[in-house]
């Protein structure tokens, strides 16, 4: 009888031991490693280091910029220029207009004071003021008393800081 080697495909020797079939039945395979303990540290690592770098970020300074925010807004109030007083006048007799970019300024200034104040709740009365001061200039009013009173208290803090 011609024996064929299985993996070869060629003819083997009379000492070609055919493998038996119970040899295999008898041993014991390992069970395949989990990848579940390499998935848990890669996850756990993934929220560590995010968690890291939130704390990080979150404490990077974010109140320094209020600061740096009310300064801006008091110069952006600067560079309104000067506002027209009609509130002295019983009936003006035209509302000045302001040009866009002075609007512009104006709408920074705003929003910079609002800025400064949400981080820093010192800065809440520089924002109210300067946002008087918005609404008399946006509404064109400038015939507000109220307006023209938050217009020289923004000016006072704003010297102040």
């Amino acid at each position: 009888m011609r024996t064929v080697d299985p993996g070869t495909g060629t003819d083997a020797g009379p000492d070609f031991d055919e493998p038996s079939t119970e040899s295999e039945s008898e041993e014991v395979k390992p069970p395949p490693q989990s990848r579940r303990l390499l998935v848990l540290c890669a996850v756990a690592g993934f929220v560590l280091g995010g968690g890291v770098l939130g704390l990080l970020w979150g404490l990077s300074g974010v109140h320094a910029g209020a600061l740096d925010d009310a300064l801006a807004a008091c110069q952006a109030l600067d560079r309104v220029g000067e506002l027209p007083d009609t509130s002295r006048d019983a009936q003006p007799s035209l509302t000045p207009g302001l040009t866009p970019e002075r609007l512009h300024r104006m709408t920074a200034a705003r929003e910079l004071s609002a800025a400064a104040a949400q981080v820093n709740a010192t800065y809440q009365p520089l924002a109210d003021h300067i946002d008087g001061v918005a609404r008399m200039v946006l509404s064109l009013h400038f015939n507000d008393i109220s307006g023209q009173r938050h217009l020289v208290q923004a000016q006072e803090i704003c010297g102040r800081i």
